[in-house]
């Protein structure tokens, strides 16, 4: 069967998970793209609903179609125009799945040796976040807290940014104290960028168990936050513009704990 009716109620309510509010309240995600999908699949995500149009799908993808078909996966194929309507992207490539919320809690959290963290602060854009996950997924990050975050972990747009990688990392939401307790109780470092510092970010020893913090796109660090770290450093710039990108700061700090735990 498929369905060819955009009022069709399965695709009314499909579309209401672009809402954070619905998202929250049903505790799923959204996975938009064959990339994305593929890489959670290979995370050992489960879909909850897999929405499928074969019109809109690339070479090579009916191999891993039939494959999820014959796993007995709930699968629901929709026509080109219904699917472009439930799509949250432009340009859709014929995948859509509904998933659980890859989010989870710092109680689920289990700390490690010389364990590397990234800490980020009320970030508002899912490009930003969803950029900061990918880069931790490939410098090894053990999990990413954001703390009294704008957006949510399951935004769409998040999971696009990351190409998946929200799937691959273990992220969490927290507040600021939840957050500074549980790595003070776990013995985490704790180096915040901020330009009000004249500690060079390659001065600081992140070979231990180190939380690497960056702050929102518009104000950095709260003063709350900057009180509580146990050290301030700063990502030195010589040119006009006043700050760097924050998904760029966070880049730059974990790959210098990558650098430092390479060399060590």
């Amino acid at each position: 069967m498929i369905i060819t009716s955009k009022q069709n109620p399965a695709i009314k309510k499909l579309v209401t998970l672009r809402r954070r509010r619905a998202r929250d309240q049903a505790g799923v995600a959204i996975i938009d793209g064959y990339e994305e999908l593929s890489c959670a699949l290979d995370a050992g995500v489960r879909i909850q609903t897999l929405y499928y149009c074969p019109e809109l799908m690339g070479n090579g993808h009916t191999q891993r179609l039939q494959t999820l078909l014959a796993s007995g996966v709930q699968a629901v194929e929709l026509s080109r125009d219904v699917f472009e309507k439930a799509a949250y992207r432009e340009g859709p490539d014929g995948w859509l799945a509904v998933v659980p919320s890859p989010a989870t809690s710092l109680n689920e959290l289990k700390p490690t040796k010389n364990m590397l963290l990234l800490v980020c602060e009320t970030i508002e854009k899912p490009g930003n976040l969803g950029a900061m996950v990918r880069t931790a997924d490939a410098a090894g990050v053990d999990a990413i807290i954001s703390v009294d975050g704008v957006t949510d972990w399951a935004n769409p747009n998040v999971i696009r940014a990351s190409k998946g990688a929200v799937f691959t990392v273990p992220v969490v939401n927290a507040t600021a104290q939840q957050t500074y307790d549980w790595l003070t109780q776990n013995n985490v470092h704790i180096v915040a960028s901020t330009p009000d510092t004249s500690v060079n970010f390659t001065q600081a020893d992140l070979t231990k168990s180190v939380a690497l913090c960056v702050g929102s796109e518009k104000y950095g660090h709260s003063d709350w936050w900057l009180q509580h770290a146990n050290q301030r450093v700063v990502i030195p710039m010589v040119g006009k513009v006043n700050s760097l990108n924050v998904a760029t700061s966070a880049a730059l700090l974990m790959y210098e704990a990558v650098r430092q735990r390479a060399t060590n």
